[in-house]
């Protein structure tokens, strides 16, 4: 068991939860995830560590409510216990000082997984330009962590409400024509699959090397299921893995973008069962 010592509400339907997950906090490093099991008859779902404390034992997870599963998370409190928490998982990113700038991208909830990727690299000694997006301002998480890291911040949301209008893809293509790409080391990007998928698209013209971290739909987090799969320059990858990490410009993304749709009806189905059962006990979201 493993209990939840701090719990933020940090937009609509996005919670921080700080877990008590000390053999997990000894070994996990950037880029690298968790499979959590909130109970015996919970369905197992992967999450990024966000953070995490070596010295407390914890590990940071923050997770958006979109389906059943995050849902009922939702409901925890601190005190509260989640029965398994596994990894760490994936495999870990590998960085190095560079002699040239670092462009990073978050989409919305992708500003957690980004955080101790952005850390790591600054940490390293580089010149870092971050870009955080979402599609609005009260949708937007994480801004001060991750402008402690960056030399270079901005923001862009959907309407306009903070920072500037747009897309962060429209923020990169702004970057790249204000300077030489050849300024840049490469772009990491991490979020919604349309979102990579565009930052890829981007880069792909200026051959800068994109580098993206999939979250695809997983079932063991081991790379027996399956369900993970990816095509990576015609080849089939593992997301849990080979990944999460891949190069954007070789991911089929057409293939990925089907697959990741694949079970909506159950989920749908299992979503409305859950929202039945809370109105028959009275419970109401936070």
């Amino acid at each position: 068991m493993h209990r939840i010592l701090k719990k933020d509400i940090l937009a609509e339907n996005i919670k921080l939860m700080e877990v008590d997950a000390p053999l997990v906090s000894r070994r996990c490093q950037p880029g690298q995830f968790v499979m959590i099991r909130l109970h015996e008859k919970g369905e197992r779902i992967p999450l990024t560590i966000a953070d995490f404390n070596r010295k407390n034992k914890t590990i940071t997870l923050i997770f958006q409510e979109v389906g059943k599963s995050t849902e009922e998370m939702g409901f925890l409190k601190e005190g509260d216990s989640i029965l398994d928490v596994i990894g760490p998982l994936g495999l870990a990113t590998e960085r190095k000082k560079e002699e040239k700038k670092v462009i990073c991208i978050a989409g919305g909830v992708g500003a957690a997984p980004l955080f101790p990727e952005l850390r790591h690299i600054k940490e390293l000694g580089n010149y870092t330009v971050t870009v955080l997006g979402a599609r609005s301002k009260d949708l937007l998480i994480w801004e001060d962590e991750l402008k402690r890291y960056s030399d270079e911040f901005y923001i862009t949301t959907d309407d306009g409400t903070e920072g500037s209008e747009g897309f962060v893809s429209q923020k990169l293509e702004e970057l790249l024509n204000d300077a030489s790409p050849d300024d840049y080391a490469y772009v990491l990007a991490i979020g919604p699959v349309p979102m990579m998928r565009a930052t890829a698209d981007t880069t792909r013209p200026y051959k800068l090397p994109t580098f993206v971290s999939l979250n695809t739909i997983m079932v063991d987090g081991t790379g027996m299921c399956g369900s993970c799969r990816v095509t990576v320059d015609g080849k089939v990858k593992f997301a849990c893995v080979d990944g999460p990490e891949f190069n954007g410009h070789l991911v089929d993304w057409n293939e990925l973008s089907a697959r990741q749709i694949r079970y909506v009806p159950q989920e749908k189905e299992a979503c409305e069962h859950f929202h039945r059962q809370l109105e028959e006990l009275g419970i109401k979201p936070e």
